[in-house]
């Protein structure tokens, strides 16, 4: 299947935007040349001649390559400008994916905002526009409510999310034993979780395992229990 449009990802939840985004590389795109075939760019930094670089390349055994911008509301004008042209006519080996956090927007300003107001309203004539909610909870007790409901993958994506955000270790595990202390009422099911957690801190204590690596093991233990 070849990838013939611009995909505009609008919203603050990180983690249902990386879900798609993660579909569309399934989708478009081989695992065995998908290094060669995948560019993240972003928004802040890149210049015209680097996205037009990127969207002439072509596709490394394989029909289809995808470019992702990413804090794409924080392209330059003559950026913008040029994008809004090629979606007219997209090339069709290209997959290009707009990462846009509308919380950013707000940030910077009203002028700005509806600068990119007008900039969204031309593009969806020629792509898909998704909407994502504008923010999620990116705590502890977000990342147990997953681990409960045995959503292994979401729970991973949250406990990566809070260590990107710089969320130490030790809150985590902290915030954790907390929720379980007020939420799971079976002593039993409860000295289950602990032993677990007291293995992970043990695990980067001694450097077993790196810190995130070790949570991540805890998180996957726990969503099977």
């Amino acid at each position: 299947m070849v990838a013939k449009t611009v995909y505009v990802l609008i919203g603050q939840d990180h983690i249902s935007k990386d879900i798609k985004i993660r579909k569309l590389r399934q989708e478009f795109l081989d695992k065995n040349t998908e290094q060669f075939n995948l560019d993240i760019l972003y928004g802040k930094e890149l210049n015209l001649k680097t996205l037009q670089e990127k969207l002439l390349c072509l596709p490394l055994n394989s029909k289809t390559r995808i470019v992702i911008i990413k804090e794409a509301q924080e392209l330059r004008q003559d950026v913008k400008e040029f994008i809004l042209n090629y979606a007219k006519t997209p090339y069709p080996q290209i997959c290009l994916v707009l990462d846009i956090n509308t919380f950013s927007l707000r940030k910077s300003g009203l002028k700005l905002q509806g600068s990119q107001d007008e900039f969204l309203k031309n593009i969806a004539r020629y792509s898909h526009i998704l909407h994502f909610k504008e923010a999620i909870p990116l705590d502890t007790f977000t990342l147990n409510r997953q681990i409960n409901l045995k959503k292994t993958d979401y729970a991973l994506r949250i406990l990566n999310q809070l260590l990107k955000n710089g969320e130490p270790p030790e809150r985590i595990m902290g915030g954790l034993r907390y929720s379980w202390q007020r939420d799971i009422a079976g002593a039993f099911e409860l000295r289950k979780r602990i032993s677990l957690l007291l293995n992970c801190d043990l695990d980067i204590k001694t450097g077993r395992l790196k810190p995130d690596f070790a949570l991540e093991k805890l998180v996957v233990k726990l969503c099977c229990l």
